[in-house]
């Protein structure tokens, strides 16, 4: 793949970085649904599992969801994306992801500054005394388990329908992109608010927005550039020209 000149000017200027990833760059792992094609999960909605009232009313069947979509990230991998994005690391003086994705494969990766603006679905935490539990303390619990403190329900640390975002982690986030002098936009439209805000500071700031997707989104007519196609095929080539024009 040909770089344009433009892109790779800044690629040679750039110090700081932020990726903003979302489901398409997980998708290329093989997470791209949470439902199984002949299970329970197809007849009801996400939007009526995913947030604290059905999770009260029934918590047993919302924690069986969650632990279906466990597996599913855990039997899954980084990808070269993942992995490239974490390989920036050596080649810019500050790199830091902003992900709306909750399976932490950012972190299984490599990468070291990452935001999650939805949470962590390997965290879980209590509704009552918000003590934290890791999930592998719960891998094989089909019920809805109990806090060791207090005896509150536990849930999974991920946002759900109705709920803000962590706002220290937004904030963080958005001071990020507000330094950087690129913001690549992996996997997403980035049409959904208020997570959406985040290239539009970077922007706003002067950075310069890349944008990687399978195909033309709603994102297309603000980004400076744009590279349509898988996100794996795609930055590990950017980080190919990275270390030739900086080595």
């Amino acid at each position: 793949m040909e770089f344009s000149s433009e892109f790779i000017d800044k690629l040679k200027s750039a110090k700081s970085v932020v990726f903003f990833t979302g489901a398409g760059i997980s998708a290329e792992s093989g997470i791209s649904t949470f439902r199984g094609k002949d299970g329970i999960w197809n007849k009801l909605r996400p939007e009526e599992l995913a947030n604290f009232d059905s999770f009260m009313r029934n918590p047993d069947m919302v924690w069986e969801w969650y632990q279906y979509r466990r597996k599913i990230i855990n039997d899954s991998h980084p990808n070269r994306a993942h992995l490239a994005i974490a390989e920036s690391e050596k080649l810019f003086d500050k790199v830091s992801v902003v992900t709306q994705n909750v399976d932490n494969l950012h972190g299984r990766a490599g990468s070291n500054t990452i935001y999650e603006l939805h949470g962590n679905i390997e965290r879980n935490f209590c509704v009552k005394c918000g003590a934290f539990y890791n999930s592998a303390d719960y891998n094989f619990t089909e019920q809805a388990p109990r806090c060791e403190k207090c005896g509150g329900l536990v849930r999974p640390d991920v946002v759900w329908f109705g709920e803000m975002l962590p706002q220290e982690v937004f904030a963080e986030a958005e001071k990020a992109a507000e330094w950087s002098d690129i913001c690549f936009v992996v996997g997403t439209s980035a049409v959904v608010y208020p997570a959406a805000y985040i290239p539009l500071t970077a922007k706003k700031n002067g950075s310069y927005i890349v944008e990687v997707n399978i195909e033309e989104t709603d994102l297309s007519g603000y980004a400076d550039y744009s590279l349509f196609g898988k996100a794996g095929e795609i930055l590990p080539e950017i980080m190919v020209v990275l270390k030739e024009i900086r080595s």
